[in-house]
C-alpha cells in the first residue's frame, strides 16, 4: 500500500462507510431500503405538487416534506464524502454526482423560482435498486448495453452527420417547392423541422405539403424513414452480439473504502482500479 494513502479510519468511520456503502449486511440493506423509499416519496411530492388543487389544499405539508427530504438527503451526502478515503473521486464520480444534483435544487429554488422541480433527478438514484437486492444480471445487462452504444459511437455519428444532411436539403427543395404566399414553409429552418419531424415518423401534422410534388417528396421522406429507424438499431444490434463482458458475482455490492469503486469479483482481495485492499465480505 502506498505510503501516501491516508491511515485506517476510526471504527466510526469504518461503521458509517458499511452502512451507507454496503449492502450486504443487515443495516446496510436497511438504510439502502428507507433511502429507496424517500427518493420515491420525494418524487411523488414534486409531482403532486404540479396539480393545482392538491398543492392548495396540502401546500404546507408538501413545503415541509420537501425540506424533510432534502436535509436527509444533505446529511447523507456529506456522511458519504465522510466515510471515503478520496472523497474528490466519489464527488465526481456517477454516482456521487446525481447524488450531489437531487438535493441542489431545493437550495437553488430561493434564487430561481419553479427550480426545486427539478429533484425529479433523485429518481436516478433508484438505479441502486439493483445494487440493494443484487440483481446482478440486471447489471451485466446494462453494461453489456454501453458497451455496445460506445463501441458503436463512431458509426452512429457518422449516420448522425449524414441524416443532419439530408434533412437540410430535403427542407430547403421542400422550401423551394411550397414556400410562398398563406404556405407554412415560411423559411428553410421551419422547412428543415418539417423534414426531421417527418423523417423520423413522428409526424405532428403541424405542417403539411399541399403541392402534388410536395406530396410526393413527404411521401418519398416518409418511407425513408424506416430505413432511418433500422440503420441505428442494426448498427448496436450488431455491436451487441460480439459484445461480452466480464461477470461479477457481486456486482455493485463491494465498495473499495479508499475510492469508492463498485462492481468487484467476489473472490477479489483488492480493489481492481486502485489496489486498496478490500473488506471481506460477510457470510
Amino acid at each position: 500500500m502506498s505510503e501516501s494513502r491516508p491511515p485506517n479510519f476510526s471504527p466510526l468511520r469504518n461503521k458509517i462507510h458499511e452502512i451507507i456503502f454496503g449492502a450486504d449486511t443487515p443495516a446496510g440493506k436497511g438504510f439502502d431500503i428507507l433511502l429507496m423509499v424517500f427518493i420515491i416519496a420525494s418524487v411523488l411530492v414534486v409531482m403532486l405538487e404540479t396539480v393545482d388543487y392538491i398543492a392548495v389544499r396540502f401546500a404546507t405539508l408538501f413545503y415541509v416534506l420537501e425540506w424533510t427530504f432534502t436535509i436527509f438527503f444533505t446529511i447523507e451526502y456529506l456522511l458519504r464524502l465522510y466515510c471515503v478515503y478520496h472523497p474528490l473521486k466519489y464527488a465526481l464520480s456517477f454516482y456521487g454526482i446525481i447524488d450531489l444534483l437531487a438535493i441542489l435544487p431545493t437550495y437553488i429554488s430561493y434564487f430561481f423560482a419553479g427550480t426545486h422541480y427539478l429533484v425529479v433527478i433523485r429518481a436516478l438514484r433508484l438505479l441502486r435498486v439493483f445494487r440493494i437486492f443484487k440483481l446482478g444480471k440486471f447489471m451485466r445487462e446494462g453494461r453489456v448495453i454501453l458497451i455496445a452504444l460506445r463501441e458503436s459511437q463512431a458509426k452512429i455519428t457518422v449516420f448522425l452527420v449524414f441524416i443532419v444532411l439530408m434533412v437540410t436539403i430535403v427542407g430547403s427543395v421542400m422550401y423551394l417547392v411550397e414556400g410562398g404566399e398563406g404556405s407554412n414553409f415560411t423559411s428553410i429552418p421551419r422547412s428543415v423541422y418539417w423534414a426531421i419531424v417527418t423523417l423520423t415518423t413522428v409526424g405532428y401534422g403541424d405542417i403539411a405539403p399541399t403541392t402534388e410534388i410536395g406530396q410526393f417528396l413527404a411521401a418519398v421522406v416518409m418511407i425513408m424513414g424506416y430505413a432511418v429507424i433500422a440503420v441505428p438499431t442494426g448498427i448496436v444490434s450488431s455491436e451487441l452480439i460480439r459484445t461480452t463482458t466480464k461477470t461479477t458475482a457481486t456486482p455493485d455490492v463491494r465498495v473499495c473504502h479508499y475510492c469508492a469503486s463498485e462492481g468487484h469479483d467476489a473472490d477479489a482481495i483488492h480493489c481492481k482500479y486502485c489496489g486498496e485492499k478490500l473488506d471481506a465480505l460477510e457470510d
